[in-house]
């Protein structure tokens, strides 16, 4: 892996590859999460999506990409600590595999960079049909969180424990500012974006450095920069005195529990492991207890969110069960504090951690995902560095670090009946 910077506030992270036949691509900018900009940002790039100057529709975009051999540009929007980051991430045939050795690096760059620097507009912003199909769609997505029961409850816990933070905020933001969205005001926050938040490129592929960089530079020789801000590093969770419990009722017909955990540690890895032996694989305490032995749970996980210093624990369960999961999700969670574990389970979430570390190398989106992570959260540690940290970390460790979880929000969906 090398990172250079290619301009103020634009950073090339290059990423070797020759094991794999296509090559990874990918524009990503780099901002704070906002209640106020959320919505815009997360409708940015769908609207770039829909055309630049020189293939100004989706059909002239799709036939320039099939001449490419079926080169693919996606939009995405994804949330990394406290920043948003939206943009695009291309696919296509590895210049090594490509026919007649055709190079396909450049011109795929230089569309990447079109739909960035150069979109179609008309009367000086974006074009008003493309704008209300996309914002039509934004808000379809937005409205359907609530048809998956489990995600909206997860989405929900997160909204209590981190109300005010940024954090708490969704990647997509609220129906509410996507609603009051306008075609002006979109084109101009966009101008405030390409000029002043962080870009991060990023290549997979087989290709030298040099070439790459090159074709980069050339992509995004027109991209304004000005007052170019900062990363923005999460700050970490402050813990409540008291326990903060919301209860929701809905018309479903399995409850949904969710607990949230402040972490008084900065051990990552350490806490990496206690939450894995917690409840963050199939060998865990709350699968293997929780769910399987008593039946408590449909479903019992648990996530260690690293940037902001928490863990979340999710889970499926009768109405009935509430307070007997409830009791067991927080037995477990002190049998990990105490060390009352074996061997193997130690062992075991130890060979979790590192298989996934290893498995990254196997994917160029996971690979791009993960440094994107660690690029907008303002870490440096490469796969590689975390699992020998993981695979250096002790038991007597892991138990302090758990030992400074405490409960935090409590977030429980139950259905109408049950509440009356």
């Amino acid at each position: 892996m090398t990172r250079i910077q290619l301009a103020d506030g634009v950073y090339l992270t290059y990423l070797p590859a020759r094991k794999f036949k296509t090559s990874l691509l990918s524009a990503q900018f780099v901002t704070p999460l906002q209640e106020e900009t959320a919505s815009a940002w997360a409708l940015l790039p769908a609207v770039l999506r829909r055309g630049t100057v020189s293939a100004p529709d989706m059909g002239q975009l799709s036939a320039r990409l099939d001449r490419l051999y079926g080169a693919r540009i996606d939009y995405t929007v994804r949330k990394k600590g406290e920043n948003q980051c939206v943009g695009f991430v291309a696919s296509l045939i590895d210049d090594s595999f490509a026919p007649g050795g055709e190079h396909l690096l450049e011109p795929v760059t230089e569309l990447l960079g079109e739909l960035i620097c150069d979109p179609v507009t008309e009367r000086g912003r974006f074009v008003p049909a493309y704008f209300d199909s996309e914002k039509t769609n934004l808000l379809d997505a937005i409205r359907s969180l609530i048809n998956d029961k489990r995600d909206y409850a997860d989405s929900r816990l997160l909204q209590e424990m981190c109300a005010g933070e940024p954090y708490g905020i969704s990647r997509l933001g609220s129906e509410a500012t996507a609603e009051k969205l306008q075609l002006h005001k979109l084109y101009a926050l966009y101008g405030q974006l390409i000029a002043s938040a962080r870009l991060e490129l990023f290549y997979s592929g087989s290709a030298e450095l040099e070439r790459v960089e090159q074709a980069m530079r050339s992509a995004f020789a027109t991209l304004p920069r000005e007052n170019v801000g900062e990363i923005i590093l999460a700050k970490p969770h402050p813990a409540r005195e008291e326990v903060h419990r919301v209860e929701e009722s809905m018309d479903v017909t399995q409850g949904k529990l969710g607990m949230g955990f402040s972490c008084g540690s900065d051990d990552i890895a350490a806490l990496l492991m206690g939450n894995t032996l917690f409840g963050g694989s199939s060998n865990s305490r709350l699968f293997l207890n929780v769910r399987e032995k008593l039946s408590l749970c449909y479903y019992a996980s648990s996530v260690y969110h690293r940037q902001k210093g928490i863990i979340t624990m999710s889970s499926g369960i009768e109405f009935d069960n509430f307070q007997k999961a409830y009791d067991e999700i927080l037995t477990q969670l002190g049998e990990v504090q105490a060390g009352a574990l074996e061997d193997w389970e130690l062992e075991g979430a130890r060979s979790t951690l590192l298989n996934a570390y290893a498995a990254m190398g196997d994917s160029q989106g996971k690979l791009e995902n993960f440094f994107l992570g660690q690029a907008a959260t303002g870490q440096v540690e490469t796969p590689a560095v975390l699992a020998q940290q993981v695979r250096e970390v002790t038991p007597a460790r892991i138990f302090e670090a758990m030992k400074t979880v405490s409960l935090d929000t409590v977030y429980f969906l139950r259905g109408k009946e049950a509440a009356q």
